[in-house]
């Protein structure tokens, strides 16, 4: 779907000039004023009987416009001074400076998006705005729930739901509000985080929801902060929920978290003693078979096991790959990062996985594994090596991360099997925790 300014931003330059001949005067001066016209497919609110409107997207993908546009449009009336839908307007922000600086005064609020003769008035005493036909929005800070008991609105905004400290209790006071008018209804812009407010909020019968990343807004935004964080963030979990506007939630009793990896992101790769590549092979090798999963694993193994750290440099994994499309692949992984052997789980493929392998590579240094106990055993002391801080990831590991998250005590919550943990643990396995047992025996301090 595109909107007017995009059809004819692609039209010939007869069509452009043929449509801009056809508007009066009126029209052509209206044009900058009609959102309607500008606004990208998510900035429109959707059809139907929704209570809220929630606008998932990525930084700077134009949620701030859209709600001030949609303030706009339920209080202005056919001309300036005739009612509009809504008059008594909740605006919420996660404080009430940022609600001023961002949903009224921002570059995108609601004053830069009204035209002159509709622009209301800031009375910075009361916090609020007031239109000239006598709608008034009042401003509100979610750090304050209380606030919202006792004021009631026919209409609300609320900005960066999913980073409000007391967000489930701003939201359910903001609710007893909204009793005013025949359809009291809430916009909702926010760039989504794992929290219960916001997962409640989306389950919801009564929602519509519309969703853009960065790049939808591409057009507004400059090229080098574009440049950066696709550089800095691309393929992370982070720049999935930041630039790409995805709700990524932990399970329940998770064994790792999205906070904890994005705190131990290293930018750069240091010094390694030892890399591997570990391969946990699917059980076919058919278009519905399992993902084969491919990690490369390399530590800094010197002095104390204590001091051991570890980095996952790659997920190389393939997905419904035969027996020689992953063996090749696990084998191009080690060229690539100069890694000393490959290790593989062998408890489904037995002998076979070993001989699939020297097909392609004849001389590359194996090690066979087997599984003697279940994958949540063998990923805890991994975990816990998390924990301490001794694993970190490069960046571009979304989709392993995203396992990682889904993996808990009580088995893998997410789709499938979790092929791509299963190397990483086979992994850190290999460099770490066999080592540190047989360094701890009694007259051995060396590898």
């Amino acid at each position: 779907m595109r909107s007017g300014a995009n059809w004819i931003a692609c039209a010939p330059p007869q069509v452009q000039q043929d449509f801009l001949n056809s508007l009066d005067e009126n029209a052509l001066m209206s044009l900058p004023w009609l959102f309607d016209f500008w606004a990208m497919p998510h900035q429109i609110p959707p059809e139907g009987n929704w209570r809220a409107w929630v606008i998932l997207g990525g930084l700077g993908a134009g949620k701030t416009r859209a709600g001030a546009e949609w303030v706009r449009a339920q209080v202005e009336g056919s001309r300036p001074g005739d009612p509009g839908a809504a008059r008594r307007v909740a605006l919420v922000g996660e404080t009430i400076d940022q609600a001023r600086e961002v949903m009224i005064f921002g570059d995108s609020g609601i004053l830069a998006c009204s035209p002159p003769d509709r622009r209301p008035q800031w009375e910075a005493t009361r916090r609020r705005l007031v239109w000239p036909n006598g709608a008034v929005a009042q401003v509100f800070s979610a750090h304050d729930p209380d606030s919202l008991r006792g004021p009631q609105f026919d209409a609300a905004w609320v900005d960066e739901l999913a980073k409000w400290k007391k967000g489930e209790e701003a939201w359910d006071m903001l609710q007893f509000g909204l009793r005013l008018g025949v359809n009291p209804r809430v916009c909702v812009t926010t760039t989504p985080k794992n929290v219960a407010v916001l997962k409640s909020l989306l389950a919801s019968p009564s929602t519509a929801v519309t969703h853009a990343p960065t790049e939808a807004n591409r057009a507004n935004l400059a090229a080098s902060f574009l440049d950066e964080v696709r550089r800095r963030y691309a393929g992370t979990r982070q720049g999935r929920q930041e630039l790409q506007g995805e709700l990524l939630e932990d399970a329940e009793g998770a064994l790792w978290t999205q906070g904890a990896l994005d705190a131990g992101r290293l930018d750069t790769c240091p010094l390694l003693d030892r890399i591997v590549v570990a391969v946990d092979p699917p059980v076919t090798g058919h278009a519905g078979s399992d993902e084969c999963g491919i990690l490369v694993v390399g530590a800094r193994v010197q002095g104390n096991p204590a001091d051991w750290r570890a980095v996952v440099l790659e997920d190389a994994s393939v997905a419904a790959a035969s027996p020689t499309t992953w063996a090749r692949a696990a084998i191009d992984a080690m060229a690539r990062h100069g890694a000393e052997r490959l290790v593989a789980e062998v408890n489904q493929g037995g002998d076979l996985v070993e001989s699939v392998i020297r097909q392609i590579d004849p001389l590359v240094p194996f090690r066979a594994l087997r599984a003697t106990r279940g994958k949540t055993a063998r990923a805890e002391p991994v975990a816990a090596l998390y924990e301490q801080g001794r694993v970190a990831h490069l960046r571009g590991l979304g989709k392993l991360e995203d396992q990682m998250c889904q993996m808990t005590a009580q088995g893998f919550r997410g789709r499938g099997s979790p092929d791509r943990v299963d190397a990483l643990v086979w992994a850190i396995h290999e460099l770490m925790i066999e080592p540190a047992a047989h360094w701890r025996r009694p007259g051995i301090r060396s590898l």
